[in-house]
């Protein structure tokens, strides 16, 4: 069985199958895109955070970040450089509930991300500052230790 750590470092065990979703951060040259949620949104509204779906069931975690790009970033298979997978996370939410995390980097030559109804803005920013992002979502940290752009 395996062990779940949520945002604040705790360890549980799960009692529920995780979710699976997928996170992909953004690269372009030596930074990365953070997104912005949309205030339309019930979830993290506000928050800045990286490119994330639910794993389809037709679909390998490397597909469904491919999916996740296009639909939230205008990003095409044509613009990345690399699709880059990273380390899998377990994490726990706020009410105990597991998600693994398949976690992915998408170098892309293209600075301009056109940005679905999911998003209000994004930044460009080096992975080191990302903490004067203050209304980040607790996970992203995690995420970006997971796929090389920060140590913990």
């Amino acid at each position: 069985m395996s062990t779940i750590v949520d945002a604040a470092g705790f360890q549980t065990s799960p009692s529920a199958p995780p979710c699976r979703v997928v996170a992909v951060v953004v690269q372009w040259r030596d930074k990365i895109a953070l997104l912005k949620r949309s205030r339309d949104l019930a979830h993290d509204r506000g928050r800045w955070h990286c490119v994330t779906g639910y794993l389809e069931p037709d679909a390998s975690p490397e597909e469904q970040a491919f999916r996740e790009l296009l639909e939230e970033t205008g990003l095409a298979m044509d613009d990345l450089l690399e699709l880059r997978e990273g380390r899998d996370l377990m994490l726990s939410d706020g009410s105990g509930m597991p998600w693994l995390v398949h976690t992915f980097t998408a170098v892309t030559s293209r600075r301009r991300l056109e940005l679905d109804w999911e998003h209000e803005s994004y930044r460009w920013t080096p992975p080191g500052k990302t903490a004067r992002f203050s209304n980040r979502v607790s996970w992203l940290d995690s995420v970006l230790e997971a796929t090389g752009h920060l140590a913990l």
